[in-house]
């Protein structure tokens, strides 16, 4: 039998253990190091000096001040107050002034980029991206394509009332649902798809009847998207024929277009936004793409 171990080669016997035992391994009651108990009990001092000195303690109906009184909402409060003290003269003038009037004026005109610039990133790119660049889905704003127009007023309006979302000032063009609710077949759809699909000087599948598919076409989609699929703004039906896909050019999607419709919402920001942010976002928008004039 091996023999036991001396007490300075036995860890046990230097700290003791906790009296827990598995399959013949004890635990040790090792104790903490010294520097870390030191850090530890200076957090606590921390604590308690941070609960005293700082607005901490809830109460019935509000909450402790703290000594020294300060809140960080109301630091941002005084911020925003200053901002608005800073821009008020330039945020008159941009009130007042029309968005044809601010183009023109070279001073309005930066204050106003500068602006939408900012008021773009807080509230438009994560849909559109930082650079207006758009997604699927959602409209690129850099290349001079407009769904409802691209006028610095046909932008502000469609800023201040977005699109199908409620504001009846706003866009409320939608596309049907043929296949859903019954009004195409399976077989039209995939034959009117072949023949969207070379509007854009697509190539439709092998053997695809197009003739029909114009029939069809005329018959169902004309109405909305013009004879010849060049769109219609009023009602926000996207030019088929300049092979630039909110979606993706590829028949599936299309097919799934026709099958279940398409009327993504944009917010109406009127009621979020000042008139003097909307009009700064409109011209930094319309800067974009060169915009229409």
């Amino acid at each position: 039998m091996a023999d036991a171990k001396k007490p300075d080669q036995n860890p046990a016997a230097k700290v003791g253990t906790t009296g827990h035992e598995w399959d013949g391994i004890q635990e040790l009651n090792t104790p903490l190091p010294r520097w870390w108990l030191w850090l530890f009990y200076a957090t606590i001092v921390w604590s308690i000096g941070y609960w005293i000195v700082y607005p901490t303690w809830p109460l019935l109906s509000s909450y402790s001040n703290g000594l020294v009184n300060w809140h960080t909402r109301s630091a941002v409060a005084d911020q925003l107050a200053a901002l608005q003290t800073q821009r008020g003269p330039m945020m008159t003038r941009l009130n007042s002034a029309s968005l044809q009037e601010i183009e023109t004026t070279p001073e309005l005109l930066d204050f106003a980029r500068a602006l939408g610039r900012h008021a773009f990133a807080d509230n438009c790119a994560p849909c559109h991206g930082s650079g207006g660049a758009g997604a699927k889905g959602y409209p690129n704003l850099v290349d001079n394509k407009w769904l409802w127009g691209g006028k610095l007023n046909d932008i502000a309006q469609t800023i201040r009332h977005g699109a199908r979302a409620g504001d009846d000032d706003g866009h409320q063009g939608s596309m049907p649902a043929f296949g859903r609710d019954g009004m195409l077949k399976a077989d039209e759809i995939s034959t009117v798809a072949d023949y969207v699909r070379t509007l854009s000087g697509l190539k439709p599948d092998a053997g695809a009847d197009l003739a029909r598919g114009a029939k069809i076409f005329a018959d169902n989609c004309a109405v909305c998207h013009g004879p010849e699929g060049k769109g219609n703004r009023e009602l926000g039906a996207p030019n088929l024929t300049d092979n630039i896909w909110l979606y993706a050019p590829d028949k599936k999607t299309i097919m799934e277009g026709i099958i279940n419709g398409r009327g993504g919402i944009m917010p109406a920001w009127g009621g979020k936004l000042d008139d003097a942010t909307i009009k700064g976002l409109a011209v930094y928008v319309h800067t974009f793409g060169g915009g229409e004039q």
